[in-house]
């Protein structure tokens, strides 16, 4: 095995924003695992509140770089318990490695993920494309720029009704709100009948994410159906969320990949919650990584290439929400952003 990894800084076609904050660049981490003349490719972003760096991730890879190159890959569960363990405390870069391993384990068996995990593309569901939190103009003005079947609003401002009921006023399509953890539960009781009266499908992280006790009364009196993001991170974080939410939402960049990401949506399965798959605003590696579980999942999040004013791979596409597969083997991505490495 042999690794070779880029950092990229990837510019946002707006300004993006959400209740922690604005952002213009989205720094990523790409990596390069080659086997016996095949290569895969996986990603994963910095996000700041996080607090694990892309130079966080060189760091530690660089430190235990050969012991990396020196395991004897089989197939992905291994190598993921292997880097579990090697880098306990940086799921972002194991994450990254895991896809990496995915894509190279598809062209081993020369199939798409998908087929590997025996999914019916034909019923995948439609991505969202989010609205970050602007001024209303501004969000109008992004919704009329892209013409799409499912919206998520960013919220968590003083004006999240307005904002909402002045989107609706403008597109018939489904609204899914996200307040990233930026409620109390007296706003949160105060604005659930109203979003549900602006035809809203569902909240993602209303409040703090360990405000369990405020989750567990919402989730008796929502009319709307709620989401784990923040409060569901990990795969230990599953059976917390029963009974506090109805869904929750699996970033695999959180979670640590791919690996993990299939026993959460497993669990979630075995307690009767609805799953979502969400982004991180990476580019189409780490996108593709997503697009090929969609058929284990309910709902997706999937908009990071389309928020992005330059990628670094191609190998799917959006047909108004519907994805569109490359069909070559593993994630079915060509990375093509080798001429900006340092």
């Amino acid at each position: 095995m042999k690794i070779k990894y880029w950092k990229f800084d990837l510019q946002f076609r707006h300004p993006f924003t959400i209740s922690k904050g604005t952002k213009t660049h989205q720094p990523t981490l790409v990596v390069e695992l080659e086997n016996f003349g095949l290569v895969g490719y996986g990603e994963a972003c910095a996000i700041s509140y996080y607090n694990i760096p892309v130079e966080k991730m060189i760091e530690d890879l660089e430190a235990k770089k050969n012991m990396v190159e020196k395991f004897a890959f089989t197939e992905p569960d291994r190598y993921w318990h292997y880097l579990h363990h090697l880098f306990p405390l940086n799921p972002f870069l194991v994450c990254a490695l895991d896809i990496a391993t995915w894509d190279l384990y598809g062209k081993i068996k020369k199939k798409p993920l998908y087929e590997i995990w025996n999914g019916d593309i034909s019923k995948n569901p439609l991505t969202d494309y989010t609205i970050g939190i602007d001024s209303i103009e501004k969000m109008i003005a992004k919704l009329k720029e892209k013409p799409w079947p499912i919206y998520k609003i960013k919220v968590g401002t003083a004006d999240d009704i307005a904002i909402v009921k002045a989107l609706r006023e403008n597109t018939d399509a489904v609204l899914r709100v996200d307040a990233n953890a930026a409620w109390d539960v007296e706003t949160a009781l105060e604005l659930i009948p109203q979003l549900k009266e602006l035809g809203v499908e569902f909240i993602e992280q209303p409040l703090a994410k360990d405000n369990w006790e405020g989750m567990k009364r919402l989730y008796k009196e929502s009319s709307i159906p709620l989401f784990a993001d923040e409060a569901c991170v990990s795969e230990h974080d599953v059976d917390k969320c029963k009974d506090h939410f109805h869904g929750i939402n699996i970033k695999l960049t959180k979670c640590s990949g791919i690996t993990p990401a299939l026993r959460m949506i497993s669990r979630a399965r075995e307690l009767d919650m609805k799953i979502m798959m969400g982004c991180m605003n990476e580019s189409t590696i780490g996108t593709a990584a997503i697009a090929h579980l969609l058929p284990l999942i309910d709902y997706v999040d999937m908009d990071g290439p389309l928020l992005l004013q330059e990628d670094v791979a191609t190998g799917i596409q959006y047909d108004f929400g519907k994805i569109i597969y490359s069909n070559k083997p593993g994630l079915g991505i060509e990375f093509t952003g080798v001429f900006q490495k340092p």
